[in-house]
């Protein structure tokens, strides 16, 4: 953990030298255990063997953790497996939640893990899509005008770099239900969620609009 806490403290003093927009690699533990429950995640979730963790990215999803630092946020993804996992349980995965991206308050952009590696972050589309966190989210930390402009920043880089079709909020993924995108098995298994918020979400879509992106289904 002091290792962690000492990386994420570099990290910081030296985004705060640079004027310079970069994307920051503090990775998190991605060990065989992840691999295996990632993997697992797939087939179980998904129906789909794979011998890798890879994914085919096909759209964002931008989310917010609702926690309040960067530092808590970071410790919350980076365990491989969920808290009080019970592996006895039957078809409860025990991979924890994660993300691509982690946006600190400041505007800083932290990738967490590789772009087309599996993170658990929205039901049914992990399959296929790149997670966007943004530290806050509450009502005593509102996200702010610098984590909006990472975030617009964030969906250029990776709309010119991946085939993405879609730019959702998470509160939107149940909207997918039914598209050949939709891959989850399980009817009840369904999380109700509001991040980042639609005016926050119709800001980047407007802010990325010369991508063309999709829009999200009705249903």
């Amino acid at each position: 953990m002091r290792k962690i806490i000492w990386l994420l403290t570099a990290v910081l003093m030296v985004a705060s030298c640079s004027t310079q927009k970069e994307i920051v690699d503090i990775p998190i533990l991605f060990n065989q255990q992840r691999v295996d429950l990632t993997k697992e995640y797939l087939q179980q979730r998904y129906n789909l063997k794979q011998d890798t963790t890879t994914i085919t990215p096909k759209m964002v999803v931008l989310h917010w953790t609702a926690i309040p630092t960067l530092k808590k946020s970071f410790e919350a993804f980076n365990p491989p497996t969920l808290p009080n996992w019970r592996p006895d349980l039957v078809n409860v995965s025990g991979l924890n939640v994660s993300a691509h991206f982690l946006v600190d308050q400041d505007g800083t952009i932290y990738r967490l893990m590789p772009e087309t590696v599996m993170a658990r972050h929205t039901i049914g589309l992990n399959h296929c899509a790149i997670g966007i966190e943004n530290v806050g989210g509450t009502e005593g930390k509102p996200l702010t005008q610098q984590q909006l402009k990472a975030n617009i920043y964030l969906v250029n880089y990776l709309a010119s770099k991946y085939d993405i079709e879609y730019v959702i909020g998470h509160q939107e993924y149940t909207q997918f239900e039914g598209h050949p995108l939709w891959l989850e098995v399980d009817d009840g298994y369904r999380t109700t969620k509001t991040d980042p918020g639609m005016d926050f979400v119709n800001k980047v879509r407007k802010a990325t609009k010369r991508f063309n992106f999709k829009p999200v289904p009705n249903n």
